[in-house]
């Protein structure tokens, strides 16, 4: 089988598909194997704390801070926007300002059909709610039932050239608020990159990056962060990692919030210094027919990702947000193909080989 798969509805019906793999191999994993499971996670299952977290301190917050944090989310989605439009040259982003119960402030905006970029999405949200939902409770329970806050910016961008990767960052803000008690804040986020045609330069240069950006907040910053992404963004019913991972990071609110937030805008920043000189080292290498069609094979592995693992996802989704902004990091073409293997000693078989195996770039 051989298909080409176009457009989010299809994709948005296979979910549930998926997600039924999702529930079943649990319930199907012998206690051993469910462990491991947990491990690769880096715990982060359902009602599983993660390892690498740090207990949340309770913490005074002022409004003014609050507005700080929103105010350079705003200006990064209006950065990477421009930076990603002067370097296509082609198509601009169109926006969609959107209210969700008349507690949220989210701007989507989105590029198709461009010169360099098939489809990139960078959208900003500031979403409120009474209760935290499963999906960012599960592994803080002592936080259930707590009205919060989310704000932050999200970024997935397809290239139409197979040899130009796809890259997903993300920085966020949560602040969890009971009455009497003082609030609990937290910020997360990261970058990560998913090459089809792996170039060892290229990979050094996007996880030098990351560990630059890291140095002046500690020296064991990015090897932690750098774990933590390639276990977060594994595709564990695949057996493989969806790409050579980067930064990932969740429940981050100590020394202090200055320092906190100095990190999150060094990540955000730093995703760019990180993507477009690859972006633009590879724009110009000739495709056919060949590597589109290994391209759009391996794309239907961040579907599954998305669909499946994904906390983001799951967590727009059960806040009641706009599907379509949700949904903006599927891929706008993609194709599964059943029991694909690459050839022995080809540049496809080099990604799996070399690429999809979590290494120390930097040693």
């Amino acid at each position: 089988m051989n298909s080409l798969l176009n457009g989010h509805f299809f994709l948005i019906k296979i979910f549930f598909n998926l997600w039924s793999i999702h529930n079943n191999a649990l319930k199907n994993c012998s206690k051993s194997s469910l462990e491991r499971l947990k491990i690769r996670n880096g715990g982060i299952l359902r009602g599983q704390k993660n390892s690498q977290s740090n207990q949340l301190k309770f913490m005074n917050l002022s409004a003014q801070e609050k507005e700080q944090v929103k105010a350079f989310l705003i200006y990064l989605q209006d950065k990477i926007c421009q930076e990603l439009t002067q370097l296509d040259e082609k198509e601009k982003f169109t926006e969609q300002c959107w209210v969700m119960k008349g507690k949220s402030d989210c701007r989507s905006r989105l590029m198709t059909k461009g010169r360099l970029f098939e489809q990139a999405g960078v959208n900003f949200s500031d979403v409120c709610g009474n209760a935290l939902p499963h999906s960012a409770s599960s592994r803080r329970p002592e936080l259930a039932g707590r009205a919060f806050q989310a704000m932050g910016v999200s970024v997935v961008i397809h290239p139409l050239n197979p040899y130009l990767p796809t890259s997903h960052a993300n920085v966020r803000f949560f602040v969890a608020e009971k009455p009497g008690e003082e609030p609990v804040w937290w910020f997360g986020g990261g970058f990560d990159l998913t090459p089809f045609y792996g170039f060892e330069e290229d990979a050094i240069h996007w996880h030098k990056t990351a560990q630059a950006l890291c140095k002046p907040f500690g020296k064991e910053k990015y090897s932690q962060y750098k774990k933590w992404c390639d276990d977060y963004f594994y595709i564990k019913h695949r057996n493989e990692a969806r790409g050579i991972g980067g930064l990932f990071f969740d429940d981050l609110n100590t020394p202090d919030f200055n320092t906190c937030f100095d990190f999150i805008k060094a990540v955000g920043e730093g995703f760019l210094t990180a993507y477009l000189p690859i972006i633009e080292k590879r724009q110009n290498m000739t495709w056919g027919k060949k590597e589109r069609e290994f391209q759009l094979y391996r794309r239907g592995r961040y579907v599954e990702f998305n669909l499946v693992w994904d906390r983001g996802t799951l967590f727009g989704l059960q806040t009641g947000g706009r599907s379509e902004s949700i949904l903006m990091s599927l891929p706008p073409r993609v194709r599964w193909e059943c029991n694909y293997q690459p050839e022995a000693g080809s540049p496809e078989a080099e990604l799996y080989n070399h690429f999809l195996k979590p290494k120390d770039w930097l040693a």
